[in-house]
């Protein structure tokens, strides 16, 4: 059976950090030079008591209002995060219960960054062929903001909360392709939370500061810029010309290419690089930053708003990041 997306909705908590805000707190850091470089203008944060399972759960249920869709027809539950309410039990048990989806359906969180959406659509998809279900939920949470340290400008600057809720069917407004994956767990320990977890359960308290200023801790979260870009100037162009390889298609075929949404200057040296026309692809970042797993189904149902989308239009997604960790896929209008 062929997998479709059905329906896509996101939610974002009230609280706002602006460049404004980050500018008070950081005068070097003017609120020009951030939207500038960055291309972000406004972050929202989760409140202190708002964790990604309450942001994931309100992305559902705007999903089901919105689409008229009944939480009895989900059958399995697909939650990717990196930061769940606990070691254990899986957070999508949680979830089950409290959108009141059925004891018989499955449910399982996925550990994945910024490329957790398009591997959730591949195990959607997966299941789907397998006719172990019909009705896919995926939710992708995030929290970032808790695990940044409060000095550290950098991450601040880029990082925001978010949920997003998709169901993937067998049927649909978006037919999902082939998929073309990757990993390299050597680039691991350029993005990482390295205490809290079983390997390193202290939190030091002890801080140090890196080559532009940030302050951040073993407990905090900790990227290395350069070698972050360094693997993203490299892999992401291959991504996309396996991808449309994988799926037989042209660049020229592409509408919209939607990535994820890491920063401006990132994305703006990717498209250049991989010569692709700015009317075809799309940002959307400004008003939300780099909101990790979210960022693609964000700027997918905000790209869909704002697009002509005719039948066999065809869109390509991708994701990466944190791991290191990559995933495509082109979907097909209807």
């Amino acid at each position: 059976m062929q997998a479709f997306i059905k329906a896509i909705s996101y939610h974002l908590p009230q609280n706002q950090l602006t460049n404004a805000d980050l500018s008070a707190l950081f005068p070097e850091w003017g609120v020009e030079k951030i939207a500038n470089k960055i291309g972000i203008s406004t972050r929202h944060i989760a409140a202190e008591d708002e964790f990604a399972s309450d942001m994931a759960i309100a992305a559902a249920q705007k999903l089901f209002a919105a689409h008229n869709i009944n939480p009895t027809e989900i059958d399995f539950i697909l939650y990717c995060t990196q930061s769940p309410d606990y070691f254990l039990p899986s957070t999508a048990c949680i979830i089950q219960d409290k959108l009141s989806i059925p004891v018989k359906a499955g449910a399982l969180d996925f550990n994945l960054g910024c490329s957790g959406y398009v591997y959730g659509l591949a195990l959607a998809k997966g299941l789907i062929a397998a006719g172990i279900a019909t009705n896919i939920l995926l939710l992708t949470a995030e929290t970032y903001s808790k695990f940044i340290h409060p000095k550290d400008k950098g991450n601040r600057t880029i990082f925001g909360d978010a949920a997003a809720a998709t169901l993937i069917s067998t049927e649909g407004f978006a037919a999902i392709g082939n998929f073309e994956l990757g990993t390299d767990g050597k680039g691991a320990e350029n993005l990482m939370v390295k205490q809290g977890a079983i390997r390193y359960p202290e939190k030091s308290a002890d801080t140090v500061h890196d080559d532009y200023g940030n302050e951040q801790s073993l407990g905090s979260l900790y990227m290395n810029g350069p070698e972050i870009f360094a693997f993203t100037s490299k892999e992401i162009p291959a991504l996309i010309t396996d991808t449309l390889k994988k799926n037989g298609v042209r660049k020229d075929e592409i509408g919209q290419f939607i990535l994820h949404q890491a920063n401006r200057y990132m994305l703006e040296h990717l498209r250049k690089k991989m010569d692709i026309a700015s009317e075809n692809f799309y940002i959307y970042m400004a008003a939300i930053g780099n909101t990790v797993s979210s960022s693609v189904p964000v700027a997918l149902d905000e790209a869909m708003k704002e697009k002509q989308v005719t039948p066999q239009t065809k869109w390509l997604l991708a994701g990466f990041g944190v791991g290191y960790s990559w995933a495509g896929t082109v979907i097909t209008f209807i």
